[in-house]
C-alpha cells in the first residue's frame, strides 16, 4: 500500500493532541484531515473522501446512549474502518470502543508504530473489502449481460447455488429448483448424463483445464434444451477439489437450425418426432405423419448453374414449403401443427400432427408438389424442379423417430422409382423390398470373395455369312440361394453402392483372359473380338487407361481384340470429357462402340466428334421392325448415317429370320440375339467354337 495515497480524518477535540498526531502522520506520508467534533464526521467523510477515521473516544459528545446510537448509525453508513483512541488500556472503553462499531482500538499515550501499523492494515483490508466488491459487482454485471445461468457448487457440502437465470432458462421460478446435484444430473439427456458426469469428474481429478461440456437438459415444458455447460474446480493443497462453479449458456437456437435456410435441422426434427411417438403410444387416436421430400434434378441444376443458385433454390424451396403449409386448409383446421425442416442437401422433412386421417398427409403432399410446379426465377433466369415425396403414417406403432424417418425416405425412393414428382406412402411391401434388396447388397459385397461371379458370351454374327465376329461378356452371378440372376437384378444395386467399379474390372479382365485362351487355341479363332461393356463409373476413374494397358501387355493380347462399349448417356453426360477419354482409349489400339443408340440424348450432332468404331441399335428399335413399323424407320435412318461416318452396325436383339432379311436388305453389318444363340457359359461357348454344338439359325442365314 502507497500511504500517500490514503486519507486519514482524525477527530479530537484537544488541539494538542489532535496536532501532533497530525504531524507525524503526514510525515509518514499520509494525507490528513482534522476536526474537534464528532458531530460532522458523517459529512467529513463523504466531502474529504476519507479512508480511515481515528476518533478518541474520551471526547465529550461521544459520551451519553443518544450519542452512542448516532455514531452508530454512521458508522454503519459510513462503511469504514474506525480506530477508537482510549486514554487507558481498561475494559470497559474497550467494550465501548467496539460497541459503538470500531474496527480496531489503541491506548494513549499512542504507540505510533502500533498505531501505523494498524492503520495500513485496516487500510489494506479497506481496500481489499472494495476491490472485492468491485469484482462482484462487475462479474454480476458481466452474467446479466450475458444472459448465462451461474452455477456455483460446493463439493464438500455437496449443495449446488443455481442462479435465478439458470432455473429462469428451463422455465422454472427461483422456489422451484433446490440446491442439490440432481437437480442438474436428473434432467440431463439420458443418452448425454453419464458423459457429462465423466467430464466433470476428468476436470475435478485435474486431467482437463477446464470442464467444458454441450449436453441436453429438459425444460419444464417437455422439451430439450442444448446447453453449453463450463466451470472450473478449484482445489486444497492436497489436490482435492473443494468448489466448482461455472456458467450454463443456452445453444439450442445454433444446435438445431439449419443454417442456410433457418429451418430446424435433422436433430430437433428427430427430437420432436420422438416426442411425438412417446405420446402415441399413451394415446393410440393419435395420428400424426412424417413427410420425406427430394427435390428431384437438384444436382443437375447445381453442378450446372453453381452451387449459389443452388443454395438460393433452397432457400426458395423452404420458403414456399412453410408458406404452403401454412395456407392449406388440412393445416389450419388442425392450428397449424407443422413442422417444415432440412435435412441437409436436398432433402426436406415434414411433420404434420394431429391429422384426422392419412387423407390429411396426402392432400399436404399433395399441395406442396403443387406449390414447387412453378418456376423459380434466378440470376435472372426461370428454374424448375419437382419434388418426390414418401410418407410414413404413426399408425406403423413406431419405437424409435429414427425408424419413422426411415421408412418416410423409403417411400419417397419408391416414388422416385415409379417416375418422380409424386408422393407415395409407406407400407409393408416397401420395407420387405427394402430388406430384400439390403441382403442383396449385403451378398453382393461377398460374391467377388466367394467367386460366384461368371462371365457368359453372346455371339456377335456377321449377317452376310453367318460366321461368329466375336462375342459380348455379360455379367452373371451365381448367387448361393436364388440361383443365377441377371444383371437387371444386381447391376443397380452395384451402380448406387459403387461396387460396379470392382465388377466391370472383374468382367473385363475375365473377358480378355478368355478371349485370350480362345484366340490362342486355333487359327480359326484369330480374327475373334470381344465386346465388354464399361460403367459410368469406370469410364470416369483416372487410372482407367494405365489399368488397361498393363492387362493388355500383362495377356499379350492385341488391343484391336477388345471393344470397349459405352452407353450413349455416359458419354452425353459430358461430352467434351468424354472425347478426350476416347481419345486416350482409342490411342491404345482399341476399339470403341455406343451401346444401346437411340435410347439416351440426342447425340447425332456430335456423332462425328467421337472417336469410334461401331453402332449397336437398340433391341427395342430391332423388336418393333416389320414392313410398315417405327422400329424399321429408325433403323433407315441410323444405317446410311452410320455408313456414311464408316462407322459398322451391330443390330441388338434379333430374334426372327424375317428381321435378319430386313437388316440385311438395309446392309447392317452384324447382329447379336436370341435367333443366333442365347448368352452361354464359357464351356458352351467353347463347345460352339469347337462345332460340338449345332447352330442351326445359323445354316438358315447363309
Amino acid at each position: 500500500m502507497n500511504p500517500c495515497t490514503s486519507r486519514l480524518l482524525i477527530v479530537d477535540d484537544n488541539e494538542m493532541n489532535r496536532d501532533m498526531l497530525a504531524r507525524r502522520l503526514a510525515r509518514k506520508g499520509y494525507e490528513i484531515a482534522v476536526t474537534h467534533s464528532a458531530h460532522d464526521l458523517l459529512e467529513r467523510v463523504k466531502l474529504d473522501g476519507t479512508d480511515l477515521v481515528l476518533l478518541d473516544i474520551e471526547m465529550p459528545e461521544v459520551s451519553g446512549l443518544d450519542a452512542l446510537k448516532t455514531l452508530r448509525e454512521a458508522y454503519s453508513a459510513i462503511e469504514l474502518p474506525i480506530i477508537m483512541v482510549t486514554a487507558k488500556n481498561q475494559s470497559e472503553d474497550i467494550v465501548r470502543a467496539l460497541d459503538l462499531g470500531a474496527n480496531d482500538y489503541l491506548t494513549k499515550p499512542i504507540d505510533f508504530p502500533v498505531a501505523l501499523a494498524r492503520i495500513g492494515t485496516q487500510l489494506s483490508h479497506k481496500r481489499a473489502q472494495e476491490a472485492l466488491k468491485e469484482s462482484e459487482e462487475r462479474y454480476a454485471l458481466a452474467a446479466r449481460g450475458s444472459n448465462d445461468g451461474l452455477w456455483d457448487w460446493n463439493l464438500s457440502a455437496n449443495v449446488v447455488h443455481f442462479s435465478p437465470r439458470w432455473k429462469a432458462m428451463l422455465g422454472y421460478q427461483e422456489a422451484q429448483i433446490g440446491d442439490r446435484p440432481e437437480e442438474w444430473f436428473e434432467r440431463i439427456h439420458d443418452a448425454d448424463r453419464e458423459r457429462v458426469k465423466e467430464e466433470i469428474a476428468a476436470h475435478q481429478k485435474g486431467l482437463t483445464p477446464h470442464f467444458e461440456s454441450e449436453h441436453r437438459v429438459l425444460h419444464k415444458d417437455g422439451s430439450f434444451r442444448w446447453m453449453l455447460s463450463r466451470g472450473v474446480a478449484v482445489h486444497d493443497t492436497s489436490g482435492n477439489p473443494l468448489r466448482m462453479a461455472g456458467s450454463q449458456t443456452d445453444i439450442t437456437e445454433g444446435k438445431v437450425s439449419d443454417p442456410l435456410t433457418g429451418l430446424p435441422n435433422r436433430l430437433l426434427f428427430i427430437d420432436r418426432v420422438g416426442r411425438l411417438v412417446k405420446h402415441t403410444k399413451r394415446r393410440k387416436d393419435h395420428l400424426f405423419a412424417v413427410l420425406f421430400l427430394d427435390l428431384d434434378g437438384f444436382k443437375m441444376i447445381n453442378d450446372g448453374m453453381g452451387h449459389l443458385i443452388g443454395d438460393q433454390l433452397l432457400l426458395g424451396v423452404a420458403h414456399r414449403l412453410e408458406k404452403c403449409l401454412r395456407s392449406t386448409d388440412t393445416v389450419a383446421r388442425l392450428g397449424e401443427t407443422f413442422t417444415v425442416a432440412r435435412l441437409g442437401g436436398d432433402e426436406f422433412t415434414v411433420l404434420l400432427d394431429d391429422i384426422k386421417d392419412p387423407d390429411d398427409a396426402k392432400r399436404a403432399a399433395d399441395r406442396m408438389m403443387k406449390a414447387l410446379a412453378a418456376p423459380f426465377i434466378l440470376g435472372g433466369k426461370e428454374v424448375f424442379t419437382s419434388v418426390s415425396i414418401g410418407i410414413a403414417l404413426s399408425t406403423s406403432a413406431y419405437e424409435q423417430p429414427e425408424e419413422m424417418l426411415r421408412d418416410a425416405d423409403t417411400a419417397m425412393y419408391r416414388a422416385k422409382a415409379l417416375g418422380k414428382a409424386r408422393y407415395e406412402v409407406f407400407d409393408a411391401d416397401m420395407r420387405a423390398s427394402v430388406m430384400a434388396r439390403l441382403q442383396l447388397e449385403t451378398d453382393l459385397h461377398r460374391a467377388l470373395e466367394r467367386e460366384e461371379l461368371r462371365n457368359f458370351y453372346q455371339p456377335i454374327v456377321t449377317l452376310a455369312s453367318g460366321e461368329i465376329a466375336g462375342f459380348e461378356a455379360l455379367l452373371r452371378w451365381q448367387h448361393p440361394t436364388r440361383g443365377l440372376l441377371g444383371p437387371i437384378e444386381f447391376i443397380p444395386v452395384a451402380e448406387e453402392t459403387g461396387l460396379i467399379r470392382e465388377l466391370g474390372w472383374w468382367n473385363l479382365r475375365k473377358a480378355c483372359q478368355q478371349i485370350s485362351e480362345w484366340r490362342a487355341g486355333s487359327l480359326a479363332h484369330r480374327h475373334l473380338s470381344i465386346s465388354v461393356n464399361l460403367s459410368a463409373k469406370q469410364f470416369l476413374q483416372p487410372k482407367l487407361v494405365e489399368d488397361i494397358r498393363n492387362l493388355l501387355h500383362e495377356l499379350a493380347l492385341p488391343a484391336e481384340a477388345l471393344k470397349l462399349e459405352i452407353t450413349e448417356s455416359t458419354v452425353m453426360a459430358d461430352p467434351s470429357a468424354a472425347i478426350e477419354m476416347l481419345q486416350q482409349i482409342k490411342s491404345l489400339g482399341i476399339r470403341l462402340a455406343i451401346d444401346d443408340f437411340g435410347t439416351g440424348y440426342s447425340s447425332l450432332s456430335y456423332l462425328h466428334r467421337f472417336p469410334l468404331d461401331t453402332l449397336k441399335i437398340d433391341r427395342s428399335f430391332i423388336s418393333g421392325m416389320g414392313d410398315d413399323g417405327e422400329g424399321m424407320e429408325i433403323a433407315r435412318t441410323i444405317l446410311p448415317m452410320a455408313n456414311n461416318l464408316r462407322l459398322d452396325v451391330v443390330a441388338e436383339g434379333v430374334e426372327t429370320l424375317q428381321q435378319v432379311a430386313m437388316l440385311k436388305k438395309l446392309q447392317c453389318k452384324y447382329g447379336q440375339g436370341y435367333y443366333f444363340s442365347k448368352p452361354l457359359s464359357a464351356e458352351g461357348t467353347a463347345a460352339l467354337l469347337a462345332g460340338d454344338l449345332t447352330w442351326q439359325a445359323c445354316e438358315q442365314t447363309k
